[in-house]
Protein backbone atom coordinates (compact mmCIF):
# COMPACT_ATOMS: atom_id res chain seq x y z
CA UNK A 1 0.00 0.00 0.00
CA UNK A 2 1.24 3.49 -0.85
CA UNK A 3 0.57 6.33 1.59
CA UNK A 4 0.90 10.06 0.90
CA UNK A 5 1.77 13.03 3.09
CA UNK A 6 1.26 16.65 1.97
CA UNK A 7 2.77 19.45 4.08
CA UNK A 8 3.67 23.13 3.70
CA UNK A 9 6.66 24.12 1.60
CA UNK A 10 8.02 26.11 4.55
CA UNK A 11 7.01 26.49 8.20
CA UNK A 12 8.33 28.70 10.99
CA UNK A 13 7.93 28.06 14.71
CA UNK A 14 8.60 30.20 17.76
CA UNK A 15 7.98 33.57 19.32
CA UNK A 16 8.65 36.31 16.81
CA UNK A 17 8.29 33.97 13.83
CA UNK A 18 5.84 36.43 12.26
CA UNK A 19 8.83 38.58 11.28
CA UNK A 20 9.45 36.10 8.46
CA UNK A 21 6.22 37.08 6.69
CA UNK A 22 7.82 39.89 4.70
CA UNK A 23 10.88 37.80 3.91
CA UNK A 24 8.72 35.10 2.37
CA UNK A 25 6.68 37.59 0.34
CA UNK A 26 9.79 39.29 -1.03
CA UNK A 27 11.69 36.07 -1.72
CA UNK A 28 8.79 34.86 -3.86
CA UNK A 29 8.69 38.17 -5.76
CA UNK A 30 5.10 38.80 -4.69
CA UNK A 31 3.81 42.36 -4.81
CA UNK A 32 0.47 42.91 -3.07
CA UNK A 33 -1.22 41.00 -0.26
CA UNK A 34 -4.81 40.58 0.80
CA UNK A 35 -4.73 40.22 4.59
CA UNK A 36 -7.67 37.94 5.45
CA UNK A 37 -8.84 38.35 9.03
CA UNK A 38 -11.79 39.32 11.24
CA UNK A 39 -12.79 42.40 13.20
CA UNK A 40 -12.02 40.75 16.54
CA UNK A 41 -8.39 40.18 15.56
CA UNK A 42 -8.12 43.85 14.63
CA UNK A 43 -9.70 45.07 17.87
CA UNK A 44 -7.46 42.81 19.97
CA UNK A 45 -4.33 44.38 18.49
CA UNK A 46 -3.08 41.03 17.21
CA UNK A 47 -3.36 41.99 13.54
CA UNK A 48 -1.11 44.98 14.13
CA UNK A 49 1.62 42.59 15.28
CA UNK A 50 1.66 41.23 11.73
CA UNK A 51 0.88 44.21 9.52
CA UNK A 52 3.33 46.48 11.36
CA UNK A 53 6.03 44.20 9.98
CA UNK A 54 4.58 44.54 6.49
CA UNK A 55 4.58 48.32 6.91
CA UNK A 56 8.18 48.28 8.09
CA UNK A 57 9.23 46.29 5.04
CA UNK A 58 7.13 48.34 2.59
CA UNK A 59 4.89 45.44 1.60
CA UNK A 60 1.68 46.68 -0.05
CA UNK A 61 -1.50 45.16 1.35
CA UNK A 62 -5.27 45.48 1.65
CA UNK A 63 -7.19 44.25 4.71
CA UNK A 64 -10.28 42.06 4.25
CA UNK A 65 -11.85 41.79 7.71
CA UNK A 66 -15.28 40.35 6.90
CA UNK A 67 -14.55 36.82 8.12
CA UNK A 68 -17.04 35.35 10.60
CA UNK A 69 -17.03 32.09 12.58
CA UNK A 70 -18.23 29.30 10.27
CA UNK A 71 -17.45 31.42 7.15
CA UNK A 72 -19.98 31.39 4.33
CA UNK A 73 -20.10 31.22 0.56
CA UNK A 74 -21.07 34.91 0.39
CA UNK A 75 -18.03 35.94 2.46
CA UNK A 76 -15.74 33.99 0.14
CA UNK A 77 -17.27 35.62 -2.93
CA UNK A 78 -16.80 39.07 -1.41
CA UNK A 79 -13.15 38.29 -0.72
CA UNK A 80 -12.60 37.03 -4.27
CA UNK A 81 -14.09 40.22 -5.73
CA UNK A 82 -11.87 42.46 -3.60
CA UNK A 83 -8.78 40.41 -4.46
CA UNK A 84 -9.53 40.78 -8.16
CA UNK A 85 -10.18 44.52 -7.91
CA UNK A 86 -6.96 45.10 -5.99
CA UNK A 87 -4.68 42.94 -8.15
CA UNK A 88 -3.72 40.66 -5.26
CA UNK A 89 -1.05 38.01 -5.81
CA UNK A 90 -0.60 36.69 -2.23
CA UNK A 91 -2.94 36.04 0.68
CA UNK A 92 -1.88 36.55 4.29
CA UNK A 93 -4.35 34.80 6.59
CA UNK A 94 -4.29 36.02 10.20
CA UNK A 95 -6.75 34.46 12.60
CA UNK A 96 -8.30 31.16 13.55
CA UNK A 97 -9.50 28.42 11.23
CA UNK A 98 -12.25 30.64 9.83
CA UNK A 99 -9.78 33.19 8.45
CA UNK A 100 -7.44 30.57 7.06
CA UNK A 101 -10.28 28.55 5.53
CA UNK A 102 -11.67 31.70 3.90
CA UNK A 103 -8.24 32.49 2.47
CA UNK A 104 -7.97 28.96 1.08
CA UNK A 105 -11.29 29.25 -0.73
CA UNK A 106 -10.38 32.68 -2.10
CA UNK A 107 -6.97 31.47 -3.25
CA UNK A 108 -8.35 28.38 -4.97
CA UNK A 109 -10.98 30.40 -6.87
CA UNK A 110 -8.48 33.04 -7.96
CA UNK A 111 -6.35 30.27 -9.46
CA UNK A 112 -9.34 28.22 -10.71
CA UNK A 113 -12.08 30.72 -11.71
CA UNK A 114 -14.35 27.96 -12.99
CA UNK A 115 -15.15 27.30 -9.30
CA UNK A 116 -16.34 30.86 -8.65
CA UNK A 117 -19.74 29.62 -7.43
CA UNK A 118 -17.85 28.22 -4.38
CA UNK A 119 -20.39 25.40 -3.87
CA UNK A 120 -18.72 23.31 -6.60
CA UNK A 121 -15.70 23.05 -4.28
CA UNK A 122 -17.70 20.84 -1.90
CA UNK A 123 -15.97 17.50 -1.31
CA UNK A 124 -12.95 16.61 -3.43
CA UNK A 125 -12.89 19.24 -6.17
CA UNK A 126 -11.05 18.59 -9.42
CA UNK A 127 -9.06 21.82 -9.41
CA UNK A 128 -6.20 22.07 -11.88
CA UNK A 129 -4.06 24.84 -10.37
CA UNK A 130 -2.51 25.51 -7.00
CA UNK A 131 -4.02 28.31 -4.97
CA UNK A 132 -2.29 31.65 -5.28
CA UNK A 133 0.32 31.71 -2.47
CA UNK A 134 -1.09 31.74 1.05
CA UNK A 135 0.91 32.61 4.15
CA UNK A 136 -1.03 31.48 7.21
CA UNK A 137 -0.50 32.86 10.71
CA UNK A 138 -2.87 31.17 13.17
CA UNK A 139 -3.95 33.16 16.23
CA UNK A 140 -5.71 30.22 17.88
CA UNK A 141 -4.23 26.84 18.72
CA UNK A 142 -6.70 24.31 17.46
CA UNK A 143 -7.76 24.01 13.84
CA UNK A 144 -4.33 23.47 12.24
CA UNK A 145 -5.84 24.93 9.05
CA UNK A 146 -2.41 26.31 8.24
CA UNK A 147 -1.08 22.79 7.53
CA UNK A 148 -4.11 20.90 6.22
CA UNK A 149 -5.38 20.17 2.71
CA UNK A 150 -8.98 20.88 3.62
CA UNK A 151 -11.18 23.80 4.55
CA UNK A 152 -14.79 24.22 5.63
CA UNK A 153 -17.22 26.76 4.19
CA UNK A 154 -20.92 27.06 5.06
CA UNK A 155 -23.37 27.02 2.17
CA UNK A 156 -26.20 29.19 3.47
CA UNK A 157 -28.66 28.02 0.80
CA UNK A 158 -28.33 24.32 1.67
CA UNK A 159 -27.63 24.89 5.39
CA UNK A 160 -24.54 22.74 5.03
CA UNK A 161 -20.94 22.96 6.11
CA UNK A 162 -18.97 21.97 3.02
CA UNK A 163 -15.81 20.01 3.76
CA UNK A 164 -13.55 20.89 0.82
CA UNK A 165 -10.53 18.64 0.30
CA UNK A 166 -7.85 19.75 -2.13
CA UNK A 167 -4.06 19.36 -2.14
CA UNK A 168 -3.93 22.64 -4.06
CA UNK A 169 -5.21 24.68 -1.09
CA UNK A 170 -2.42 24.13 1.45
CA UNK A 171 -0.64 27.36 2.43
CA UNK A 172 2.87 27.56 1.02
CA UNK A 173 4.05 29.04 4.32
CA UNK A 174 2.80 28.40 7.86
CA UNK A 175 4.00 30.66 10.66
CA UNK A 176 3.34 29.37 14.18
CA UNK A 177 4.06 32.32 16.46
CA UNK A 178 2.81 31.82 20.04
CA UNK A 179 3.00 35.59 20.55
CA UNK A 180 -0.16 35.78 18.43
CA UNK A 181 -1.94 33.33 20.75
CA UNK A 182 -1.11 34.68 24.21
CA UNK A 183 -4.15 36.96 24.34
CA UNK A 184 -6.81 34.38 23.52
CA UNK A 185 -9.76 34.55 25.94
CA UNK A 186 -9.97 31.45 28.16
CA UNK A 187 -13.07 30.12 26.40
CA UNK A 188 -11.46 30.32 22.95
CA UNK A 189 -8.17 28.85 24.15
CA UNK A 190 -10.06 25.98 25.77
CA UNK A 191 -12.39 25.17 22.88
CA UNK A 192 -9.75 25.45 20.16
CA UNK A 193 -7.39 23.33 22.24
CA UNK A 194 -10.07 20.67 22.55
CA UNK A 195 -10.52 20.90 18.79
CA UNK A 196 -6.83 20.03 18.45
CA UNK A 197 -7.22 17.11 20.85
CA UNK A 198 -10.17 15.87 18.79
CA UNK A 199 -8.01 16.04 15.66
CA UNK A 200 -5.27 14.02 17.32
CA UNK A 201 -7.57 11.37 18.74
CA UNK A 202 -9.88 11.00 15.72
CA UNK A 203 -6.91 11.04 13.37
CA UNK A 204 -5.21 8.31 15.38
CA UNK A 205 -8.14 5.89 15.35
CA UNK A 206 -9.35 6.61 11.81
CA UNK A 207 -9.49 3.73 9.34
CA UNK A 208 -6.67 5.24 7.27
CA UNK A 209 -4.18 5.52 10.15
CA UNK A 210 -0.60 4.37 9.59
CA UNK A 211 2.87 4.71 11.09
CA UNK A 212 3.90 8.32 10.44
CA UNK A 213 0.55 10.04 11.15
CA UNK A 214 0.21 7.78 14.22
CA UNK A 215 3.50 9.20 15.49
CA UNK A 216 2.25 12.75 14.98
CA UNK A 217 -1.07 12.07 16.67
CA UNK A 218 0.34 10.38 19.77
CA UNK A 219 2.89 13.13 20.34
CA UNK A 220 0.22 15.78 19.84
CA UNK A 221 -2.04 14.06 22.40
CA UNK A 222 0.77 13.94 24.94
CA UNK A 223 1.50 17.66 24.59
CA UNK A 224 -2.15 18.70 24.63
CA UNK A 225 -3.23 16.61 27.60
CA UNK A 226 -0.31 17.84 29.70
CA UNK A 227 -0.40 21.51 28.65
CA UNK A 228 -3.89 22.60 27.58
CA UNK A 229 -5.27 23.31 31.04
CA UNK A 230 -2.22 25.42 31.98
CA UNK A 231 -2.35 27.23 28.63
CA UNK A 232 -6.06 28.07 28.72
CA UNK A 233 -6.71 28.57 32.45
CA UNK A 234 -3.35 29.83 33.73
CA UNK A 235 -1.98 31.55 30.60
CA UNK A 236 1.35 29.80 31.15
CA UNK A 237 3.55 30.92 28.24
CA UNK A 238 5.48 27.68 28.00
CA UNK A 239 2.23 25.71 27.90
CA UNK A 240 0.83 28.05 25.24
CA UNK A 241 3.87 27.30 23.07
CA UNK A 242 3.46 23.55 23.56
CA UNK A 243 -0.22 23.70 22.64
CA UNK A 244 0.60 25.79 19.56
CA UNK A 245 3.05 23.18 18.35
CA UNK A 246 0.80 20.28 19.32
CA UNK A 247 -2.12 21.54 17.24
CA UNK A 248 0.18 21.88 14.20
CA UNK A 249 1.53 18.36 14.76
CA UNK A 250 -2.04 17.02 14.89
CA UNK A 251 -2.73 18.79 11.60
CA UNK A 252 0.28 17.12 10.00
CA UNK A 253 -1.41 13.85 10.85
CA UNK A 254 -5.14 14.15 10.35
CA UNK A 255 -4.88 16.16 7.13
CA UNK A 256 -3.35 13.09 5.55
CA UNK A 257 -5.60 10.36 6.99
CA UNK A 258 -8.96 11.98 7.69
CA UNK A 259 -11.20 12.17 10.76
CA UNK A 260 -14.46 10.63 11.98
CA UNK A 261 -17.98 11.31 13.17
CA UNK A 262 -17.11 13.78 15.92
CA UNK A 263 -16.43 16.15 13.06
CA UNK A 264 -19.40 14.99 11.01
CA UNK A 265 -21.73 15.69 13.91
CA UNK A 266 -20.02 18.97 14.79
CA UNK A 267 -20.35 20.17 11.20
CA UNK A 268 -24.13 19.69 11.38
CA UNK A 269 -24.30 21.74 14.57
CA UNK A 270 -22.25 24.48 12.96
CA UNK A 271 -24.38 24.55 9.82
CA UNK A 272 -27.74 24.74 11.58
CA UNK A 273 -26.91 26.62 14.78
CA UNK A 274 -23.57 28.33 14.12
CA UNK A 275 -22.12 26.39 17.06
CA UNK A 276 -18.41 27.18 17.53
CA UNK A 277 -16.54 24.24 16.06
CA UNK A 278 -14.27 23.65 19.03
CA UNK A 279 -17.18 23.63 21.47
CA UNK A 280 -19.11 21.16 19.31
CA UNK A 281 -16.11 18.84 19.02
CA UNK A 282 -15.29 18.98 22.73
CA UNK A 283 -18.89 18.27 23.73
CA UNK A 284 -19.27 15.31 21.36
CA UNK A 285 -15.80 13.78 21.68
CA UNK A 286 -16.34 11.63 24.84
CA UNK A 287 -19.59 10.21 23.47
CA UNK A 288 -18.09 9.26 20.12
CA UNK A 289 -14.96 7.84 21.77
CA UNK A 290 -17.19 5.60 23.84
CA UNK A 291 -19.06 4.46 20.71
CA UNK A 292 -15.84 3.77 18.76
CA UNK A 293 -14.10 1.93 21.60
CA UNK A 294 -15.42 -1.46 20.51
CA UNK A 295 -13.71 -1.12 17.13
CA UNK A 296 -10.13 -0.52 18.30
CA UNK A 297 -9.68 -0.83 22.09
CA UNK A 298 -5.95 -1.50 21.73
CA UNK A 299 -5.51 2.01 20.35
CA UNK A 300 -7.16 3.43 23.47
CA UNK A 301 -4.41 1.85 25.56
CA UNK A 302 -1.87 3.74 23.46
CA UNK A 303 -3.83 6.99 23.81
CA UNK A 304 -4.02 6.53 27.58
CA UNK A 305 -0.28 5.97 27.72
CA UNK A 306 0.25 9.16 25.70
CA UNK A 307 -1.81 11.02 28.30
CA UNK A 308 0.41 9.57 31.04
CA UNK A 309 -2.33 7.39 32.51
CA UNK A 310 -1.60 4.02 34.09
CA UNK A 311 -3.17 1.56 31.64
CA UNK A 312 -1.56 -1.56 33.14
CA UNK A 313 -3.76 -4.64 33.43
CA UNK A 314 -6.98 -3.03 32.23
CA UNK A 315 -9.59 -4.93 30.26
CA UNK A 316 -10.53 -3.54 26.85
CA UNK A 317 -13.66 -1.97 28.26
CA UNK A 318 -11.78 -0.47 31.22
CA UNK A 319 -9.15 1.01 28.91
CA UNK A 320 -11.81 2.68 26.78
CA UNK A 321 -13.66 4.00 29.83
CA UNK A 322 -10.48 5.39 31.38
CA UNK A 323 -9.59 7.39 28.27
CA UNK A 324 -13.16 8.63 27.84
CA UNK A 325 -13.27 9.75 31.47
CA UNK A 326 -9.92 11.53 31.16
CA UNK A 327 -11.15 13.50 28.14
CA UNK A 328 -14.44 14.39 29.80
CA UNK A 329 -12.71 15.49 33.01
CA UNK A 330 -10.29 17.71 31.04
CA UNK A 331 -13.22 19.28 29.22
CA UNK A 332 -14.93 20.03 32.54
CA UNK A 333 -11.78 21.60 33.99
CA UNK A 334 -11.69 23.85 30.93
CA UNK A 335 -15.33 24.92 31.54
CA UNK A 336 -16.50 23.57 28.19
CA UNK A 337 -20.30 23.12 27.93
CA UNK A 338 -21.18 19.48 28.55
CA UNK A 339 -24.57 19.01 26.88
CA UNK A 340 -26.39 20.00 23.72
CA UNK A 341 -29.23 21.28 25.88
CA UNK A 342 -26.79 23.64 27.61
CA UNK A 343 -25.87 25.30 24.30
CA UNK A 344 -29.49 25.66 23.20
CA UNK A 345 -29.88 22.87 20.63
CA UNK A 346 -33.55 21.84 20.24
CA UNK A 347 -33.92 18.12 20.89
CA UNK A 348 -36.41 17.75 18.04
CA UNK A 349 -33.65 18.74 15.58
CA UNK A 350 -31.55 15.66 16.34
CA UNK A 351 -32.89 13.52 13.44
CA UNK A 352 -32.22 16.35 10.98
CA UNK A 353 -28.70 16.85 12.34
CA UNK A 354 -28.04 13.11 12.11
CA UNK A 355 -29.19 12.85 8.49
CA UNK A 356 -26.74 15.55 7.47
CA UNK A 357 -23.92 14.09 9.57
CA UNK A 358 -24.16 10.64 8.00
CA UNK A 359 -23.41 12.21 4.60
CA UNK A 360 -20.51 14.35 5.83
CA UNK A 361 -17.10 13.78 4.23
CA UNK A 362 -15.58 12.80 7.59
CA UNK A 363 -17.97 9.91 8.25
CA UNK A 364 -16.16 7.45 5.98
CA UNK A 365 -13.04 7.60 8.13
CA UNK A 366 -14.76 6.59 11.37
CA UNK A 367 -13.21 3.37 12.74
CA UNK A 368 -16.61 1.84 13.47
CA UNK A 369 -19.25 1.65 10.77
CA UNK A 370 -22.14 3.90 11.65
CA UNK A 371 -25.80 4.35 10.74
CA UNK A 372 -28.15 7.32 11.04
CA UNK A 373 -29.71 5.58 14.02
CA UNK A 374 -26.31 5.33 15.72
CA UNK A 375 -25.70 9.04 15.24
CA UNK A 376 -29.17 9.89 16.56
CA UNK A 377 -28.41 7.86 19.68
CA UNK A 378 -25.06 9.61 20.21
CA UNK A 379 -26.70 13.03 19.86
CA UNK A 380 -29.35 11.95 22.36
CA UNK A 381 -26.70 10.79 24.82
CA UNK A 382 -25.00 14.17 24.48
CA UNK A 383 -28.26 16.09 24.87
CA UNK A 384 -28.52 16.19 28.67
Amino acid sequence: MVNRIVLNETSYFGRGARENTSTEIKSRNLKKALVVTDEGIIKSGVLNMVVSQLDKDSIEYVIFDKVKPNPTVSIVKEGVNIAKQEGIDVLVAVGGGSSIDTAKAIGIILANPEFADVVSLDGVANTKNKSIPIIALPTTAGTAAEVTINYVITDEARVKKMVCVDVHDIPVVAIIDPDLMDGMPQAIAASTGMDALTHAMEGYITKAGWLIPDMFHLNSMALLYKNLEKAANDKDKGAIENVAYAQYIAGMGFSNVGLGIVHSMAHSLGAYFDTPHGVANALLLPHVLKFNGAACPELYVNMGNAFGLDMTGLTKEEAVDKVVSAVKDLSKRLNIPQTLQEIGIPEEMIPTLAKQAINDACTAGNPRNVTVEDIIKIYQEAYK
